[in-house]
């Protein structure tokens, strides 16, 4: 759930963007932007003659989701580099520039290869590997190391689509986010920041201290994997956050 500051943060994008309405309050619920493949770099980041808020930032707080990723025009994937490090988009001109803020989960989806049926076990893939290769290479590796899980999703089994078996229902899941989130907002309540993908790697080391066993495990994987900086204090955020929903004070 949104907290108040949350709420008249997101309000105000809004109102400067022109997409409130007088009488309607203060927006409530987390946004959900999710702008088609032909975007321009304008609309996604902000700016124009007179810069307005682009939907990086009418996503702030919530969820920017980028269905079919690599048909995204390469400068505009490029151009996401700055909000999803820094959590904020500056809009230059020659009259002067402008910030908004940007902090949002960043949702984005793709087909293994240019047919989809790549690694399927009913259906064979028809692309080339050079077909396949030029595909993947859209999606640059620095943002590519700004993401942090990448999910293989298997096609469903017709089996499952008819099972009447029940799923963990959505307000059980829901719960246990809204409890880790406070359990973050506890933690970080003397400090600038409101979740644990927010903190700085100064914080980092605060706040997912390791155990012996453990700084072993990840100094193999930095080694073995080729980790980057970046993505090293990543995987100790996602650490602290599993630790969170389990409701673990330490990370295993």
């Amino acid at each position: 759930k949104l907290t108040l500051d949350e709420s008249l943060e997101i309000t105000k994008i809004y109102s400067v963007a022109g997409l409130t309405r007088g009488g309607d309050g203060i927006i409530a619920t987390r946004p959900f932007r999710s702008p088609h493949h032909t975007a321009s770099p304008i609309g996604l980041v902000g700016g124009g003659t007179h810069p307005q808020p682009g939907e990086v930032s009418l996503a702030h707080r919530g969820v920017l989701h980028l269905d079919e990723l690599p048909e995204f025009p390469r400068s505009v994937l490029e151009s996401l580099r700055q909000p999803l490090e820094d959590g904020r988009i500056t809009v230059s001109r020659a009259q002067g520039s402008v910030t908004y803020p940007a902090k949002f989960i960043m949702v984005g989806s793709m087909n293994p290869c240019p047919c989809g049926y790549l690694g399927d076990t009913k259906r064979m893939c028809i692309c080339t590997p050079s077909q396949i290769s030029r595909y993947s290479k859209r999606i640059s590796g620095p943002i590519l190391d700004r993401i942090d899980l990448h999910l293989s999703v298997p096609a469903v089994e017709h089996d499952k689509l008819t099972t009447d078996e029940d799923s963990e229902p959505s307000l059980v899941i829901r719960r246990r986010v809204q409890k880790a989130r406070e359990i973050q907002q506890r933690r970080l309540a003397k400090t600038k920041y409101k979740s644990n993908g927010e903190i700085s790697s100064a914080q980092v080391k605060i706040d997912c201290r390791l155990s012996p066993e453990s700084r072993e495990l990840i100094k193999g994987a930095v080694q073995r994997l080729n980790l980057s900086a970046r993505s090293f204090f990543r995987v100790l955020k996602i650490a602290r956050t599993i630790a969170d929903l389990a409701g673990e004070k330490d990370i295993q």
